[in-house]
This record gives C-alpha cells, structure tokens and sequence, in this order.
C-alpha cells in the first residue's frame, strides 16, 4: 500500500467522506509562501494553511525559537507551576490588545478558546448571583469551532445542528449586521439590526453573553460588515447584564489590516479569542483574555476557581514560537504587506466584477474574496492546483485567499490570476 492509499483508506480529513475521501496532495516540506508536493510540484499557499502562517513556512525566527526551547524545556504542567516562555508571551500579549484584557488564559486550539470563554462567561454569570444566564446570542453565518459548545454558537443551517439535535446546546440566533463595512453606518435600529439583539436581550433573561466574529466572519460566509454595530452592541449588553465576546481566532493579528478586529471599533470586549496566527502558524495554540471585572467575578464567587485547565496548558514549545511571531508583528511590518496585499488584490481582481456567475467581489487588508452566485466545488479547485502553481480551497459560494503576509508581488499576481480562473472555471 502506497503512502497516499494509507492515506485514503485509514485517515479522517476535515470534513471528508471517508467512502469518497477526494484528491489529497502529499507534501514534502514547506518553506514561505510555497508548500512543496511529494512529485517536486511547488505550489504558493494561498490558504496560509487555513489563515495561520503569517509570517510564511518555517520562519527562521520561529523555527529557532522553538529549537531552542526544545533543548531547555519542551514542557511542563501549568498546575502550581511556571515558566519565562508562558510569561514573556503573557507580557507582549498585554502590549497589543486591548487595556482592559488583563488576564490571559492558555489554550490548547481555537475551539478550545471558545469553549473557555464561553465557558468563563457562564461561570462569571453564577458568581455574581446570575445563575440562569447559561445561554448565548449570537449573529447567523458565523463560526467559532467544531467542539460542542463551540459548535453551538455556529451557523445553524451551515453547522449542521439538526443532525445532533438534543446534542448540541439551543442558542439564540439573530440576523448578521446588514450595514456592510464599505457602506454608511444606517442610524436605524431595524435596518442595521440592533434592534433585534435588543428585543432579544429583553425577551430572554438567561443569556450570559453575546458572542460574535468582530468585523469579517470567516467559514460562515467570507462576510465584512460594519464596526459601527458592535460598538453600539456593547452598549446594548451592558444595558442588559450582558458579557460580549469577541471570537477573533481567524481576524487576529493583522488579517483585516488592523492589528485586531477589535481596532476597527471604539470599545472593547469583556472576552477575547485568539488562536491561528498567535504562533505564526508553527504550532497548535491559543489563549482566552478577559478583563478583571470577569476574572475577579469567577474570584470571589464559588467555587472560585475556574474550572478549567489543559494538560498542555501553556506549552513551552508554543509559548516560544507565539513569542517569536508576535515580535515579528512588532517590527510593525505588517501593516505595509497587508496595505499591500489589499491595494494589489483591489486591482488584479477588478476584472471579476464582470464575470459570469460572480455575485460579489470584496476585499478586506490580506482578505480577497470573489463570491460566486451558486456553490463552488472544493475538489475541482483542488484538480487545477498544480495548472495554477497556487493552492486554494473554497467553499460554499467564495473563492478566496488569505496570503501569507511575506508574499512577493509576483506571487500576489499568480494568486489572483488563480483565483480569476477559478471564477471563470467553477
């Protein structure tokens, strides 16, 4: 049995038919932009590995951090014990978001994000004499992560819910914010939304939190949508003894061109998400921050202590690559290649407005995404990989791509002109 037979007949990819699994390309190595195939066919990763590698493929700044921390210490509990990586990570965390998360929790994957400040949110509620707020609102097409908790938070009709009905947690589930990021803020509660989460929050007293993707939702549907909503949705939780989370696992560290999705808006959540990026996309990681008047919440209630705590809790190895990538991000580089990608993808893309079959073009910092008007079909994408030289995978109705932020010029061309096949081919 060949390796890619194995391959199709013992391993489980994401969201596969095991009796009819797909093409599956076998990788050799990676290096910046470019994934390199078994056959020597290089291809740019116009995925970034599903949003992570930022700073490309086996960056040397990353890789010998991890080296080095993987001749000292490559792990430890986290239960009465510590360590410079989780610390010294802890410390330039606290420099780059918002002033109000002082308090950072360490998480094994973005899901796993999820689960805890879901999690913190429900715990919080019961500290402070609330015990019935156990459940969430949230905005339809959006997507935090297939665990259960997590899973319970996405896209109803898209998450699949009905086939583990009694399974999956019932939410509340209101309209996406109809004002898109590109058009002028409505001051219309009804147009724009608002007043559903507000007659939401009237109606229900048992949620704890509001939890949504700031800015751009990702998997749920590529969709941008106006700053201006949450800042008036803040307001709206507040009024209502309501905690607001924001699952920035996919927007986080500079994908939308700000530092944070959170910096297109004037507040701050009570409960922030990162994960993908945090390591540069070298290792699995991810942390839950939150503010004090959560964390001491959880404190002085019962049993004070939070109840939660991952047996890789802080892992050395990912304190050490998260550490090297948010220095990366500090050099404040960043800004001038996702200005860059976006400026480049407006205009290599401007010829998809006309297109047959394409519903809608936008781009959002190292976002670009055409929107076909029917549902494109990943596996076709996947036969034209090795014609293009640029690996993409939509799905649903978008063809898109998340660019490393270290891609060249003529890298950026190949990946639109990619990207403009697709549209015409699928």
């Amino acid at each position: 049995m060949t390796p890619l037979e194995f391959d199709q007949h013992h391993l489980w990819h994401p969201y596969t038919n095991v009796a009819k699994p797909g093409p599956t390309f076998r990788v050799s190595e990676a290096e910046g932009a470019w994934i390199t195939l078994d056959d020597g066919t290089r291809l740019i990763d116009g995925m970034s590995s599903w949003w992570c590698m930022l700073h490309g493929h086996r960056h040397p700044v990353i890789t010998k951090a991890i080296h080095d921390q993987l001749d000292r210490l490559p792990h430890v509990m986290f239960g009465g014990l510590t360590h410079d990586p989780a610390i010294e990570l802890g410390r330039k965390l606290l420099d780059m978001t918002p002033p109000s998360l002082q308090r950072i929790f360490y998480c094994d994957s973005g899901s796993v994000a999820v689960e805890v400040g879901m999690k913190m949110a429900v715990q919080y509620q019961h500290a402070v004499g609330q015990p019935q707020r156990t459940k969430f609102v949230t905005i339809r097409s959006g997507y935090h992560g297939d665990t259960w908790k997590a899973m319970s938070v996405c896209d109803p009709v898209t998450g699949m819910h009905h086939l583990f009905q009694g399974a999956v947690s019932v939410q509340y589930f209101i309209d996406k914010p109809s004002v898109r990021i590109t058009d002028d803020w409505i001051e219309d509660d009804v147009q724009n939304g608002l007043a559903q989460l507000r007659q939401t929050l009237e109606r229900h007293e048992d949620i704890a939190a509001f939890i949504l993707e700031p800015v751009v939702q990702g998997t749920g549907g590529m969709y941008f949508f106006h700053p201006e909503y949450l800042n008036q949705a803040r307001a709206i939780c507040d009024a209502h003894g309501v905690l607001l989370i924001f699952d920035e696992i996919a927007t986080g560290f500079g994908r939308t061109g700000k530092l944070f999705a959170t910096d297109h808006t004037t507040i701050e959540p009570d409960i922030l998400c990162l994960g993908k990026a945090l390591t540069g996309g070298h290792i699995s990681f991810a942390c839950t921050m939150t503010n004090d008047r959560v964390a001491l919440g959880i404190g002085h209630g019962e049993p004070g202590i939070f109840m939660h705590g991952p047996t890789f809790m802080a892992n050395p190895l990912a304190c050490a690559a998260a550490k090297a990538s948010l220095d990366l991000l500090s050099t404040g580089e960043w800004q001038d290649q996702t200005r860059r990608i976006s400026d480049q993808m407006k205009t290599e893309l401007a010829a998809a407005h006309t297109m047959p079959g394409v519903a809608d073009v936008r781009v959002l910092g190292g976002i670009a995404v055409i929107e076909m008007d029917h549902v494109v079909s990943a596996d076709k994408a996947h036969g034209l990989a090795k014609e293009t030289g640029v690996y993409l995978r939509p799905f649903g109705k978008n063809i898109y791509t998340m660019p490393p932020f270290i891609c060249s010029t003529e890298e950026l061309s190949q990946i639109s002109a990619a990207l403009l096949r697709l549209a015409g081919e699928l």
